[in-house]
């Protein structure tokens, strides 16, 4: 290769990791603010903006308050994202709050529209993630620690302390998506295949019809 070609190669290479150094999880906005007008029914990659909007539009007391642990995990997440403050959208930030009571579990899920930050602010937890070659990365996480699960990566939280715990979650997107891994295998709609199931796992087909209906959403 000639000198200029190797030139022109490295001048690639560097512009290429700039732009990649530069690109966050949403696109960066065209304008000052585009408040998202949740009641559109126009599809684009996030909301259309609204023509007015007010200081409401930027706040929100969604986190204020522990949400209830009496879930089937011991654990509840509150979301702050685009849909309970419009102002986020197009801002590539959004926050959450987990409360997990003792003994309960923020079950294995991924993110994949955005990397999460943690923040402990009660109790303690134990977390961790997984990466593609299935290498477990965990630790044990105290009140005012922070822990980071990369974008798309499962991931999970356990309290196995004796007092209740809660964490601020922040992501680099203004929706950044939850996929429990569980629901998802086992109660999509409509069903994913059992054989499809039972050669994954290595089971019988009546384990799987068993995890089935604990994870199956209850009928009304």
């Amino acid at each position: 290769m000639s000198t200029s070609k190797k030139m022109a190669a490295t001048m690639a290479i560097v512009i290429f990791s700039i732009f990649l150094k530069k690109t966050s999880a949403d696109p960066d906005l065209l304008q000052d603010v585009c408040v998202a007008d949740l009641n559109s029914t126009e599809k684009v990659n996030g909301f259309p903006c609204k023509k007015s909007f007010t200081e409401a539009d930027f706040s929100s007391l969604a986190l204020a308050n522990p949400g209830s642990t009496n879930t089937t995990m011991g654990s509840v997440v509150t979301a702050a994202n685009v849909e309970k403050v419009p102002g986020l959208n197009t801002l590539g930030i959004s926050l959450s709050r987990i409360d997990i009571a003792s003994g309960g579990i923020n079950p294995p899920h991924t993110h994949p529209r955005a990397t999460e930050m943690i923040y402990v602010t009660d109790g303690e937890l134990d977390v961790g993630f997984i990466t593609t070659a299935n290498v477990l990365v965990s630790k044990h996480v105290t009140k005012g620690e922070v822990f980071v699960f990369p974008k798309g990566l499962v991931h999970f939280q356990k309290n196995n302390g004796k007092v209740p715990a809660a964490v601020i979650s922040a992501f680099n997107s203004q929706f950044p998506g939850t996929q429990s891994i569980g629901p998802a295998l086992f109660a999509a709609t409509p069903d994913v295949p059992n054989h499809v199931l039972t050669k994954t796992f290595q089971i019988g087909s009546k384990a799987i019809k068993k995890i089935k209906s604990r994870l199956a959403p209850k009928k009304k």
